[in-house]
């Protein structure tokens, strides 16, 4: 055994690894690893590929050329002889990105990086079972959580499984066909540093807010992703939230999967054109009287899973101008600070102030706001119709036949108004 540990640390330091540092700790556990791959090879090399792919999930390619060579490794690695896998130092390596990614055990045997709980009744996980919730967190959350709870659900013909907790930043819940073994439901969080977050997205930001015209060397500092599999559907879906900042600026980056659906960042002022500029700063004069303004921050979102993009502009502490823009949808909103009572002790005292503002005249909105839209949106109310939210006291809904040219108004119990928006959402 001795003679054979030395030929394999003589393979390890070869290729690749030679200019890596080989710490004592490395060398342990990559030996460790071999002890283990050397009980699991008889038998099993023969079925290691169908178990490094998820069932049922189809084969998804992933964006970018480092994902898709790594993938297509994958193949040559389990189908050739244990001493491959072994020679590799039980790592892939990747050239593009210059540093070790994945170890091939888990690729190769996803299970074996299962954390369990004691006391688990682990005999309800079929080998499928372990393979599809392994491979789910590590392809889909980037990270194994240890699995505190696993029960049968009788009833409903499945088998649930449960890890970390609830009141924890990350948690999974995944519920498995207990016949088939394939995934049917799938709800888990996580919360991770800049740096955890994998190469193929931080290598994006750059052009990304590029693209939308704000600044390129917005810093990373936090990263929330969300993995979700309703009933019927063939394989999670994650969305990964990334929040930038530097010393006045924000902005935030949103992936589905790996393709950004929505960026948010902030742009120079000189970005703004003039007459634009200067329509915003005669809005919030015209609804709130304010005739001293200071543009305080200018923000662009482009959000292409709705198909919008919203620009806006805001002013002293608390007015803000909103212009939103979609293939059918054009709004315009000009928003003040919402002066709404928080001082109430009961409940019956909260429904008593809806019922004042629900019983503010039709007449006295009317020709409180029918001037502020005219200024604005040079716009006469005498055609449209007012309808009232039950559901949503302070909100006065003027319209006309085409649902296209909605007015908005919400305004308090002294008719005071607090946002006045033109178009339908």
């Amino acid at each position: 055994m001795k003679h054979k540990d030395e030929q394999w640390e003589k393979e390890i330091r070869k290729g690749p690894f030679a200019s890596s540092p080989f710490t004592a700790d490395h060398k342990q556990k990559v030996l460790q690893q071999v002890e283990w791959m050397k009980k699991s090879e008889e038998g099993s090399l023969g079925d290691g590929l169908e178990q490094s792919y998820r069932s049922p999930r189809p084969f998804r390619p992933q964006v970018g050329n480092v994902s898709h060579k790594r993938r297509l490794r994958r193949g040559p690695l389990v189908a050739g002889a244990g001493a491959v896998v072994i020679a590799a130092g039980l790592f892939l390596w990747s050239w593009d990105e210059g540093k070790l990614v994945k170890p091939v055990i888990e690729q190769v045997y996803p299970t074996a990086a299962l954390q369990l709980s004691d006391g688990l009744n682990t005999n309800l996980l079929t080998d499928k079972m372990k393979r599809n919730v392994a491979t789910t967190m590590r392809d889909d959350l980037g990270k194994q959580l240890k699995i505190t709870k696993v029960e049968d659900l009788p009833v409903s013909g499945r088998i649930y499984v449960e890890a970390g907790h609830e009141s924890e930043k990350e948690y999974a819940q995944i519920w498995l066909d207990a016949t088939t073994g394939n995934l049917r439901e799938v709800g888990m969080r996580r919360e991770m540093q800049p740096s955890e977050l994998e190469h193929r997205y931080l290598r994006q930001v750059p052009s990304l807010l590029q693209s939308i015209g704000s600044t390129p060397t917005l810093k990373p500092v936090s990263v929330q992703r969300y993995v979700s599999m309703k009933q019927g559907e063939l394989e999670p879906i994650s969305h990964t939230t990334l929040t930038l900042v530097n010393e006045s600026n924000y902005g935030e980056i949103v992936w589905q999967q790996d393709q950004a659906i929505s960026i948010t960042g902030e742009l120079s002022p000189d970005q703004v054109s003039q007459a634009v500029l200067a329509d915003a700063e005669d809005a919030v004069k015209a609804v709130f009287g304010e005739t001293s303004l200071k543009l305080r921050g200018v923000s662009r979102t482009k959000d292409d899973e709705i198909g919008r993009d919203v620009i806006n502009l805001s002013f002293n502490d608390h007015y803000l101008v909103q212009m939103i823009v979609g293939e059918e949808t054009k709004v315009y909103s000009v928003i003040g600070e919402n002066l709404y009572r928080n001082d109430f002790t009961n409940w019956d005292e909260v429904e008593a102030y809806h019922q004042e503002i629900y019983d503010v005249k039709e007449s006295i909105l009317r020709e409180q706001v029918g001037a502020m839209i005219k200024e604005v949106f040079n716009v006469n109310l005498q055609g449209y119709t007012l309808h009232r939210e039950v559901d949503n006291p302070g909100i006065a809904i003027f319209k006309l036949e085409s649902p296209k040219d909605v007015i908005r108004v919400r305004y308090n119990e002294d008719v005071k108004i607090t946002m006045i928006t033109r178009g339908e959402l």
